[in-house]
C-alpha cells in the first residue's frame, strides 16, 4: 500500500496562483500522461486548501460582526 505525502499548507493566493498555473498547463494539453497525472493530483490538494482558508474567513467574518449596539453577533455568512 502506498503512503501519501502531506503537503504543508501554502498561503491563499499561492495556493490560487498555483492552481490556476496547473490548469492552464492541463488546458494546453502538451503534458505527458504522467505529468498531467501528477499535475492533477497536486491540484486536488492545492484546492482543498483553498476551500480550507476560504471557510477560515469566512468564521473569521462571522465573528467580526457587531449591532449597531455594540453586541457582537454570529450569524450565518450569506454568499
Amino acid at each position: 500500500m502506498t503512503q501519501k505525502k502531506s503537503t504543508p499548507p501554502v498561503p491563499f493566493e499561492t495556493a490560487l496562483s498555483e492552481l490556476e498555473a496547473l490548469v492552464r498547463q492541463l488546458e494546453g494539453g502538451q503534458s505527458s500522461l504522467e505529468d498531467a497525472l501528477l499535475a492533477f493530483e497536486r491540484g486536488t490538494v492545492l484546492q482543498k486548501q483553498c476551500e480550507q482558508h476560504l471557510h477560515n474567513a469566512k468564521m473569521r467574518v462571522e465573528k467580526v460582526l457587531q449591532a449597531a449596539d455594540g453586541t457582537l453577533t454570529t450569524t450565518p455568512f450569506e454568499a
